[in-house]
């Protein structure tokens, strides 16, 4: 564990070969009194997940990309039978120095165990259930040393301690297959579980429900034998996993079992002591394996031969060396019950201030490598050989942690006053160790336990600084929890260090973090999380102008929408960018260009006459896009209206025109009122404004489709052919006002009227009235002429320029001689 003195299979350092000696003495011309320095290397793994390529930087922060065909791993291959029992060796917990403890055997658990193995031989899974300190590690054991040649791939031991199911099975694909710098995503992950077939023993089990469901599921061919407290989650009503309940030991075996610890026959004081404390704590075993440490500690007290020479500075020696041999009462039942305090009050400094930094890092134990620079005592690492003789702690995969009941013992005692100094230095120790390069990634897994639980101690503290130590901690740790292929353990150091630099307000370190979750995200298939943390990343480094990390971000996150089928990350837009205009919309037609077009369809919905590109986006990924659309339905919704506005004006003027025709033949006496003057002139056809021709059918000489031109009145006033159109004319000398009247049809232009024949040189056939008043009596009641009213013919010139755009202007001017003439404007 010496990070200065690493061995020749980490991290390159290889230095076998002819020439390593010729480059360990090579020498600077410059400077022939020092060696070259050489810079440290920091720890880039490349490895794959799935079909992308991870490159794990923890200076720059890690790059993914698609593997090319080359780069792809070969397939997995089982580990042998030898292989297998290294590994399982190399997964125990270390053993602790000093001289070791004794032999305890199982007692009373003989029906149990042949129970077990009978599930398991059966491939049935089972569930061994117990409280804390009811000795099931124990039986687990002894199982799993009994069915080694039940399954094809032998025993697999696990823990589930802080472990999910993704986690349980990467451990057992790991456990099984040897892959090396490959991770197999979830569908790769499931095809090579399926196929192992051997029984497996998973101890401190947290999970249950559907979570442990879809781990039974996902091995078909696996016998499970999992150890569980009773507060753990029940597995679902269809899982068919038997159950056995763990009991404590009968009044005798507990007894028994004092006896091997203490390994000599209990006094009757000592017996009935015994015989209380089984009453007290219901017969678990770990309560007199306590007890029998407490014995033992008192019989050296008694007999004098205390191992006082082991301590080399006297303030290490235990108080009761100063007790004497006679005055060591048997411990009182409530010490018995609650052990803790009392038997580390015997112990060595160095122990005791191990159970400080355990109680700082919740209940996890640093390694025994670690003690010496934790504790600042270079035999410190003998402390957990003493730790684990007094039942202080129990197994947690490779690793130790105080046993059940011990840290709320502790903290009552008072060894939790100093543990946010004690995590503070635990975390500056961690974060020199694990960022070094000698230190492997399967090293730094092993400790994981306990480099998370001194990030979450400094997270929650309000100590200045703590939250900036937390942040070094983190970002020396991810990286090779990264590279050790623990990503459970990589995700809680990201989360745990993003929290910290939000506190801290360190922006440049909370955008690495943002963007390590992002890629863990991608590797693991949750686009969705990944696109957010990724976004984050790219806003914040965008803000601190830190170009390179943003092009790496942006990176990962073309991936992301590759992955996704999204659009480019050109096309969306992201935090900081400039939200783009909208498209303009094309300019209406001039006035002179018809508004209104024979091939357009009766518009019944606006919605439909819009005609947009089909964006494949999502709508939540691009409001700038959304609004752009509902501006185009508007616009184009007005526009539509305005042409089926036009079209309705049209067929409106066309309506009143076809009707004055109609109406023309009625019985109205006052359609009838005519003068004497007002005749036809049937020779001179060029007088009058012919009407409009039919587009069909013969034409008469004068250009009327029934009859001549109509001719002006007396009064200078237009009046209307038998065909029901109106002609222009001009006031008479004998008009009062000279002017044209305002009721007449020209005093503005309307929709569909003829254009007014232009030749003012040929005057009326009839000479106008004097008097400027029609008769009252008819004088050609073949021919009635009636006359509109101004409410039937004028119109608004404003409307009639919308739908079929502007039109001539006709107005009656006098000559000389007194005869009106149209002119026009």
């Amino acid at each position: 564990m010496d990070p200065t003195n690493s061995g020749p299979e980490e991290y390159g350092h290889d230095r076998s070969g002819d020439d390593a000696p010729a480059r360990r003495q090579t020498r600077d011309p410059l400077t022939p009194d020092f060696g070259h320095q050489t810079p440290q290397q920091s720890r880039a793994v490349q490895l794959i997940s799935g079909d992308l390529l991870l490159t794990v930087n923890p200076v720059d922060g890690s790059e993914i990309e698609s593997c090319r065909p080359g780069q792809r791993p070969a397939a997995p291959v089982r580990h042998t039978a030898e292989q297998r029992v290294d590994r399982e060796r190399a997964a125990a917990p270390p053993v602790p120095a000093g001289p070791p403890g004794p032999q305890l055997p199982l007692l009373e658990r003989q029906e149990d165990r042949e129970r077990l193995v009978r599930h398991l031989a059966r491939g049935r899974s089972v569930c061994l259930t117990g409280p804390a300190g009811s000795g099931r590690t124990a039986l687990l054991d002894a199982v799993a040393a009994e069915c080694a040649d039940l399954a094809p791939d032998g025993v697999v031991r696990l823990s589930g301690y802080k472990r999910t199911a993704a986690d349980l099975l990467h451990a057992l694909f790991e456990a099984v297959y040897r892959a090396p710098l490959h991770r197999p995503d979830r569908e790769g992950l499931l095809a090579l579980v399926r196929g192992i077939g051997a029984v497996v023993v998973v101890d401190d089990l947290e999970l249950g429900g559907a979570p442990l469901q879809e781990l039974l599921d996902a091995t078909p061919e696996c016998a499970f034998l999992f150890g569980a407290t009773p507060d753990v989650p029940a597995p679902t009503a269809d899982s068919n996993l038997e159950e056995v309940l763990l009991t404590g030991l009968g009044r005798s075996a507990s007894i028994e079992l004092l006896e091997r610890v203490v390994e000599r026959e209990l006094t009757d004081e000592e017996a009935n002591w015994a015989g209380d404390l089984w009453f007290e704590s219901e017969g678990l075993p770990l309560r007199f394996v306590q007890a029998g440490a407490l014995l033992r500690q008192r019989d050296e007290l008694r007999t004098g031969q205390d191992t006082l020479d082991t301590y080399d500075d006297p303030a290490d020696i235990p108080a009761f060396g100063t007790a004497g041999p006679v005055d060591a009462p048997l411990p009182s039942l409530g010490e018995g019950a609650a052990p803790a305090a009392l038997l580390a009050s015997r112990l060595s400094e160095a122990a005791r201030e191990t159970l400080r930094f355990a109680v700082a890092l919740g209940g996890e134990v640093p390694h025994q490598a670690h003690l010496p620079a934790l504790v600042g005592d270079t035999h410190a690492d003998a402390a957990l050989g003493e730790l684990h003789r007094c039942g202080l702690l129990s197994p947690a995969g490779p690793r130790y942690r105080l046993a059940a009941g011990v840290m709320a013992q502790l903290e009552a005692s008072g060894y939790g006053d100093t543990a946010d100094a004690n995590a503070r230095s635990a975390a500056q120790h961690y974060t020199w160790w694990s960022g070094h390069p000698s230190v492997t990634p399967e090293r730094a897994t092993a400790e994981a336990d306990a480099l998370l639980a001194s990030l979450s101690r400094l997270v929650q503290g309000d100590q200045a600084g703590q939250a900036s130590a937390a942040v070094l901690l983190a970002r020396s740790a991810a990286p090779a929890f990264a590279a050790g292929m623990q990503w459970g353990a990589w995700e809680k150091a990201l989360r745990s260090g993003q929290e910290a630099a939000r506190i801290a307000g360190e922006v440049a370190e909370e955008a690495y973090f943002h963007h390590e979750l992002g890629v863990l995200a991608l590797c693991t298939g949750h686009l969705d999380r990944a696109r957010a943390e990724l976004e984050a990343s790219i806003g914040m480094r965008g803000a601190l102008a830190d170009k390179p990390g943003a092009v790496a971000g942006r990176r990962a996150l073309a991936l992301v929408a590759d992955r996704a089928g999204d659009p480019l990350p050109a096309e969306r837009t992201l935090p900081g960018d400039e939200v783009p205009a909208p498209r303009e919309e094309p300019a209406p037609p001039p006035g002179d260009v018809p508004a209104v077009r024979p091939t357009f369809p009766r518009v019944t919905d606006t919605s439909a006459m819009l005609i947009t590109r089909q964006d494949p986006s999502p709508p939540e990924k691009s409001g700038v896009r959304a609004g752009m659309l509902r501006a185009g339905v508007l616009r184009g919704a007005r526009r539509n209206l305005v042409a089926v506005g036009a079209g309705a004006l049209l067929v409106a003027v066309l309506g009143t025109v076809v009707t004055l025709g109609v109406t023309s033949g009625s019985e109205d006496p006052e359609g009838r009122n005519v003068t004497t003057e007002q005749s036809a002139d049937e020779d001179n056809g060029e007088s009058g404004l012919p009407a409009d021709e039919p587009a069909d059918g013969p034409e008469s000489e004068e250009g009327t489709p029934g009859g001549g031109p109509a001719s002006p009145g007396p009064s200078g006033t237009a009046t209307p052919s038998a065909s029901g159109t109106p002609s222009p004319s001009a006031s008479g000398p004998g008009s009062s006002s000279g002017t044209p009247s305002t009721g007449s049809p020209t005093g503005g232009p309307t929709q569909g009227s003829p254009s007014p024949t232009k030749n003012p040189t040929n005057p009326p056939a009839t000479p106008p009235s004097q008097t400027g008043t029609p008769s009252e009596t008819p004088t050609e009641p073949e021919t009635p002429t009636p006359t509109p009213s101004e409410s039937e013919t004028t119109t608004d010139p404003t409307m009639s320029d919308s739908a079929s755009g502007p039109a001539e202007t006709v107005t009656a001017s006098t000559t000389e001689d007194g005869t009106a003439s149209p002119t026009t404007a």
